[in-house]
């Protein structure tokens, strides 16, 4: 796809991400709204990402390259990219390389070896798992504190992932530094669906379907709820890409109760997400701990905000700063699914205390800016 204009020559700020435009989710909306506003502030922008087809492109505000490799965290993937990054270090030489997610990360730790290749500033952004990835193997703990000491600056979403990379990388502590999410540029809500009577209540999640983003959960506390409950609502799933089978598990739990209707949406598009948004009664996503991974922070939380939406979801990680107990939403704690379905049955039942809670949420929503975000990451 040709460039939509020449790059700047002041300012030049190089993107390297495996998650980007087609790909959804939450690091790929952090990273393509972070372009715009670099963009927007007037650093020349240029995004590496991973291959896409052609007939998902569009025209972006920055410069795109998009690189031959799927974008995967495999070694054959590092090195791909690594060949990419040694073929044009003259100019990244002359540049800030922004990594803003773990996978170019591990290729970065590789470079560190390769005489020569230093980026004129190295800006980094954690969002979570990869700290916990990272510290749990001893070579990538010791390529990790490297590649943190060259770094000139280092950003999180949440204080909670701020705590975490303290915790495991001491060495970050006096770069690091916030920049909190904020809703998607092009963000649009239909006015409040009113419902008629006849009409159930919807819970949404949105998600890909994997064990963190609870899913399961979510549907086992609503079928936990009494049956004359059980019939005034509706499951929303919407999802993408599934993980380890973890869709049929869910679909299976769902088939298990008749009187508790479920419905699964693939990935759609923002304008048809929008509407399922503006169609829902509540929001929940109830992440988990899992393995090496864990919610830094969940920009899904406030988009479901920012269309009214009370939320449900549970206090782990970085979430407390996404949803606000009591007053944006309901925390319940982990493991205790009795409190799960205790909070589902509240919101239920209590429309006033969802109307209260979804207008707060979306006043939140509103109040950080992408610019506030790229200006802090970009300015020298």
């Amino acid at each position: 796809m040709p460039e939509p204009y020449p790059a700047p020559l002041v300012n030049p700020v190089f993107i390297i991400t495996h998650e980007f435009y087609p790909v959804r989710g939450g690091i790929a909306t952090f990273t393509e709204e972070i372009a715009k506003a670099g963009a927007q502030l007037g650093y020349g922008i240029e995004v590496w990402a991973q291959s896409a087809s052609p007939s998902t492109e569009k025209l972006w505000s920055f410069r795109l390259k998009r690189l031959s490799l799927k974008g995967s965290h495999g070694l054959i993937c590092q090195l791909k990219l690594a060949k990419e990054l040694i073929k044009h270090r003259r100019a990244l030489r002359k540049a800030t390389v922004y990594l803003p997610e773990p996978g170019p990360m591990l290729t970065m730790m590789l470079l560190q070896f390769v005489r020569g290749f230093t980026p004129n500033r190295l800006v980094l952004t954690f969002h979570g798992s990869e700290i916990l990835k990272f510290s749990a193997n001893p070579f990538r703990r010791i390529l990790g504190r490297r590649l943190i000491k060259k770094a000139s600056k280092i950003s999180t979403l949440s204080f909670y992932t701020k705590e975490l990379l303290l915790k495991h990388f001491p060495e970050s502590r006096e770069k690091t530094f916030l920049t909190p999410g904020a809703l998607r540029s092009d963000f649009s809500s239909a006015s409040v669906n009113q419902k008629k009577n006849n009409q159930k209540l919807i819970i949404l999640t949105v998600g890909r379907l994997h064990p963190r983003k609870g899913q399961l959960l979510t549907l086992q506390a609503l079928q936990a709820l009494p049956q004359n409950l059980r019939s005034k609502i509706e499951y929303w799933i919407v999802s993408g890409q599934s993980k380890e089978g973890y869709d049929i598990r869910v679909k299976e739990a769902a088939s298990k109760t008749k009187d508790l209707s479920v419905k699964f949406f693939t990935d759609l598009p923002d304008d048809e997400l929008s509407e399922i948004y503006d169609k829902a009664d509540i929001f929940s996503m109830t992440s988990t701990a899992y393995e090496h991974s864990v919610e830094g922070f969940g920009l899904v939380y406030l988009e479901a905000a920012a269309h009214g939406l009370p939320v449900i979801a549970h206090d782990i990680g970085g979430v407390s700063e996404a949803v606000l107990n009591e007053v944006t939403g309901i925390l319940v704690s982990p493991n205790h699914p009795e409190g799960l379905t205790a909070a589902f049955e509240k919101l239920i039942q209590d429309e006033p205390l969802r109307l209260k809670l979804g207008q707060a949420g979306k006043a939140m929503a509103h109040k950080t800016e992408w610019t506030t975000s790229a200006k802090a990451l970009f300015t020298s």
